[in-house]
């Protein structure tokens, strides 16, 4: 790209030549911004800039708006917020949104909607994923939305998802907590993007900081973003990256990734070290989105005894603003913000939905101690490349199974003769081969199957979900053996390892978490491409897969191909619903 602008920045200590460019122009204030036609994920207004426009109003609704407020951080680089509360209320505490989408998008708004919400649901005070103070305020909550560093009329360049950006986050909180109206106790709360921030600026524990609820978050922005199990994943990066908006540069996560294809110090910037937090967490997460592995991995490391997990079916957006789930967050930030001992600690440290099929669950919120299950009995279901099915018992006779990687599949069936709940993680290995390329990019998916062998999917915002996936390119198959456990298989990323011709070896792939209920006769169909077998999402979500010719699969004798499930018995002999 020709207008990119390099610059030389130091990550632990070893210099890096790190790319940026320039951020979008904001959209002509005078002509606003009508999002009534657009459609999909265009319709959320990543990115708008609202016009500059300090001052001090009260709406219709008696909220009090401080608008565009500046903030010196310690550099001199000033930055701007919106802050939200009732007319009158002080010793109050805040919720911090903190996020590069911009954060007055209903200023320019014809709509402002959000999918898979019905309008009117958000108010035009809302910043896109982030908690409305159409709602909080009238708890007795301010809501402060900011513009980081680079974002929107803020001065300085947008240091995406990094240590930087932290810095700059713990900053603020302290800063907020002085405000004359504020009782010094700082929540952050939002979902997706606005979830990643919080876990960075937590794990530097700024001491005003007293909880946070990041609902759906990636942890890991290369292994989880960037390049997906390996296998580069920029077009959704580049959708986000592209529609930031401000005066200076954006760190260009696209470009960076297209420069450093393996795992390094400078993307070892962008993921928290959660050890570190210490204070009240809230998090949730969705078995059918990319923030699913991160968010669970994030959480499982977070060292405060105060943390608590959701997971679900639905799609984070709607999740967000269901009235049952803002009145469960609601209590979180009254207990740990407003010091009202309201029962909060009595919630489950897990609650999980235990999915049937389309949109029914076989069990809603079940409490549990922790994740994986303690009771879990992992089983192997091994390949039958001859039988093209999924068996208790590994085959004795070799065999192998071949597709098109371009547009072919493999699939293999495995049916439960009794009841069966799946819930935690999956991995597969696969004993695999390309007879015409160096490489291979293996994607993967687990469906629940009938008693007719057709395809039970799950709804997610109407649509058909393909199941739980998992991905890895396979000259980055190996393990990081201090991380890899016995339910997940650790990539770190670090080295290429091409494959020669004729050459077979086994690969093993992490699968995201989830939970299913089989009924005896159902069944698992475990599906292997060379592409995410996935159509018409919503989401610009896309891989640059290499792959050549034909896949070989491989299985039995010598070659232990498996698909390794989470069983759970039921706690004391018998299901309950």
């Amino acid at each position: 790209m020709s207008d990119l602008v390099i610059k030389k920045e130091v990550y632990n200590g070893k210099e890096y030549e790190v790319a940026y460019r320039k951020a979008r122009e904001p959209v002509d204030p005078e002509e606003g911004l009508d999002l009534s036609k657009a459609e999909g994920i265009d319709s959320t207004a990543h990115g708008f800039c609202a016009k500059f426009n300090q001052r001090l109003y009260i709406d219709e609704d008696g909220i009090l708006c401080e608008q565009d407020v500046p903030m010196a951080l310690s550099d001199g680089t000033v930055i701007y917020c919106d802050i939200y509360r009732k007319e009158g209320e002080v010793n109050i505490p805040a919720l911090v949104s903190w996020s590069y989408y911009g954060k007055r998008p209903g200023d320019g708004m014809s709509e402002w909607q959000i999918m898979g919400v019905p309008p009117g649901t958000v108010s035009r005070k809302a910043k896109f994923e982030s908690p409305d103070p159409g709602y909080w305020c009238h708890y007795g909550f301010a809501v402060v939305n900011v513009d980081p560093r680079g974002v929107g009329h803020s001065g300085g360049d947008v240091n995406m998802f990094g240590g930087q950006d932290a810095r700059d986050g713990a900053e603020f909180i302290e800063w907020l907590a002085q405000r004359h109206w504020c009782n010094g106790r700082i929540g952050m709360s939002g979902n997706s993007g606005v979830a990643m921030p919080q876990l960075r600026i937590a794990a530097l524990q700024p001491p005003h900081l007293a909880c946070i609820a990041p609902w759906e978050q990636t942890n890991d922005i290369y292994g989880e973003s960037i390049y997906e199990g390996g296998i580069p994943a920029l077009s959704f990066n580049e959708f986000i990256i592209s529609s930031i908006t401000g005066p200076g540069l954006v760190d260009d996560l696209v470009e960076n990734g297209r420069r450093y294809p393996l795992f390094n110090d400078y993307w070892a910037d962008k993921s928290p070290d959660t050890s570190k937090i210490k204070i009240p967490v809230y998090m949730t997460l969705s078995y059918h989105h990319f923030h699913c592995h991160g968010s669970i991995t994030a959480f499982r490391k977070i060292r405060s005894t105060r943390k608590w997990m959701r997971m679900h079916r639905e799609q984070e957006w709607p999740d967000q603003f269901t009235p049952k789930n803002l009145d469960d967050l609601r209590r979180f930030f009254e207990r740990y913000l407003k010091e009202i001992h309201n029962g909060w600690e009595m919630t489950p440290r897990y609650r999980i939905e235990v999915m049937d099929a389309y949109d029914i669950n076989y069990e809603t919120d079940r409490p549990e101690k922790e994740f994986p299950l303690k009771r879990t009995e992992y089983k192997r279901l091994y390949l039958d490349a001859s039988a093209k099915k999924l068996a208790s018992e590994l085959p004795e006779v070799p065999a192998s199974v071949s597709y098109d990687s371009a547009e072919g599949e493999a699939e293999f069936d495995f049916v439960f003769e009794e009841e069966t709940e799946v819930t935690g993680y999956m991995y597969a290995r696969l004993w695999v081969e390309s007879q015409e390329h160096d490489e291979m990019d293996l994607f993967i998916n687990v469906r629940k199957i009938g008693e007719d062998g057709e395809w039970l999917p799950n709804f997610i915002l109407g649509e058909p979900h393909p199941g739980s996936w998992g991905k890895l390119r396979v000259s980055h198959r190996e393990l990081d053996e201090d991380r890899t456990t016995k339910f997940e298989p650790w990539h770190p990323h670090t080295s290429e390892q091409k494959l020669k011709k004729g050459e077979i070896v086994p690969v093993d792939i992490a699968i995201v978490p989830s939970s299913r209920i089989f009924h005896a006769g159902q069944g698992i169909r475990l599906q292997i491409a060379g592409r995410y077998i996935r159509e018409g999402w919503f989401e610009p979500l896309s891989w640059e897969t290499d792959n050549k010719g034909a896949h070989i699969i491989h299985s039995g004798g010598g070659y232990d191909s498996f698909l390794q499930i989470p069983v759970i018995p039921p706690k004391y002999g018998y299901r309950y619903r």
